[in-house]
This record gives C-alpha cells, sequence and structure tokens, in this order.
C-alpha cells in the first residue's frame, strides 16, 4: 500500500485540536508544509552550498548561477543557515529562535511566501502553547523530496489539504475542488477541434490564470501528448 502523504499531513490536526479552531488548521498545516518540501529539495545540496557560501561576510542574496556552478544547485532559492527540520529537533530550548533563523536564512523569494503566510505569528503561537516541536517533529517524518513525490503529485497533495481545510470550515465547502473527471471532460471539449496538437514535434503554449496546483495544465498536456 502506498504511503498517504496527504492523509499523513492532514493528520497534524489532531496535535492542533484543542487550540486551535477548525478553519484555523491551513493556517498552520499549509505553511509547514511547504517548510518541509523545501528542506527535503535543499538537503542533497545544502553541505555545498554552506560550503561555497562560507562562514565570512558574503552577498545575501548570491547569484543563482554561481549556486549552480560551484555547488551543483539547480534551483532559484537557496537556505544559508547550517539547520534543518531534523537538526532543529536536538534542541528543543532554542526551538522557537532557531525555527524563525532557519526560515530567515532563505533566499528573499522564499521569504515572502512565508511572510504572506504569516509563518513567524504561528511559530510564536505554537511556542507559546507548548506545541511547536510535536508539529515540527510531525513534519520532520515525511519525506516531501522530488524523487518521492514529483511536483504533480505535490500539487495534487496540497489540492487535498485545501479541499479539507475548506471542508473543516463549514463556510467555502466545495468550492476549492474540482473533480477529475470534470477537469478531463474540460479538457476534452477544449481540444475537439485541435488534432494537430496530437502530431509529433507540436509546441504550443497554456496560459494558466488561476490554478496553483498545475492540475488542468497536467491535464492539457496528457491529452496533447
Amino acid at each position: 500500500m502506498s504511503f498517504n502523504h496527504a492523509q499523513f499531513i492532514w493528520s497534524a490536526a489532531d496535535i492542533l485540536r484543542g487550540t486551535y479552531k477548525q478553519h484555523q488548521y491551513g493556517d498552520v498545516i499549509l505553511p509547514f508544509t511547504v517548510l518541509s518540501r523545501l528542506d527535503s529539495v535543499l538537503a542533497p545540496t545544502k553541505a555545498k552550498v554552506l560550503e561555497v557560501l562560507g562562514d565570512g561576510e558574503w552577498d545575501p542574496e548570491p547569484p543563482a548561477a554561481m549556486l549552480r556552478a560551484r555547488a551543483g544547485h539547480d534551483f532559484s532559492f537557496h537556505n544559508r543557515s547550517r539547520h534543518d527540520l531534523k537538526s532543529l529537533q536536538g534542541d528543543p530550548d532554542n526551538l522557537e529562535e532557531n525555527l524563525r533563523d532557519y526560515v530567515n536564512s532563505f533566499s528573499q523569494n522564499v521569504r515572502e511566501i512565508f511572510e504572506k503566510y504569516a509563518f513567524e505569528d504561528r511559530i510564536i503561537e505554537l511556542a507559546q502553547h507548548d506545541l511547536l516541536l510535536q508539529v515540527l517533529q510531525h513534519f520532520a517524518k515525511v519525506d516531501l523530496h522530488p524523487k518521492v513525490v514529483s511536483n504533480e503529485k505535490m500539487g495534487h497533495i496540497f489540492e487535498e489539504l485545501i479541499r479539507k481545510f475548506a471542508e473543516a470550515s463549514n463556510e467555502t465547502a466545495g468550492e476549492h475542488f474540482t473533480p477529475r473527471d470534470v477537469i478531463d471532460l474540460m479538457v476534452t471539449l477544449l481540444l475537439a477541434h485541435a488534432p494537430d496538437l496530437g502530431k509529433d514535434h507540436v509546441a504550443r503554449e497554456i496560459y494558466e490564470t488561476f490554478m496553483s496546483q498545475r492540475i488542468q495544465t497536467r491535464a492539457n498536456y496528457d491529452l496533447a501528448a
């Protein structure tokens, strides 16, 4: 039986229950899911990136091309902290401070994501309720490296989590979820009069304005391939 990542991530709600209301679970679980994914993505090149950046004064936003060339780091973001989700568990007395430092050590493009989540406020709240270590340990258990969880599967996980949070709030149930068969039908109708897309070596661009998980884009690709 394959591991159900969405179900495991959602089970963090058991830790939050009684302290947070149901409609607030997503405020904690979604940013921790993002953090766990980024932590897993950066793990293979982390040591080399830190070696390249060094311990002295250096550009807080080093060029991605430099990290790619000298550290084999093929991403547009990085983290300059020596911490990761596993090492943070080793110092529970300073966990709040160290976790905030870890998040703030990401490159600017990632820090902006956590700012939108108001993640620092969530860290403070969890620490005040003595839940921070439990939540961190929960997310440190799941391997979200792209070799284990593809980008497409990660999109499905986020879609499932958002659906669960919306339904738990009893305010917007169903509004954030489009069934797969509906998506497939939409794409079939969209491409019904474009038979040339089924030919070899045909390149077309798809402008997607509203689906952050790229579920429909993937359906378009599958049908045209």
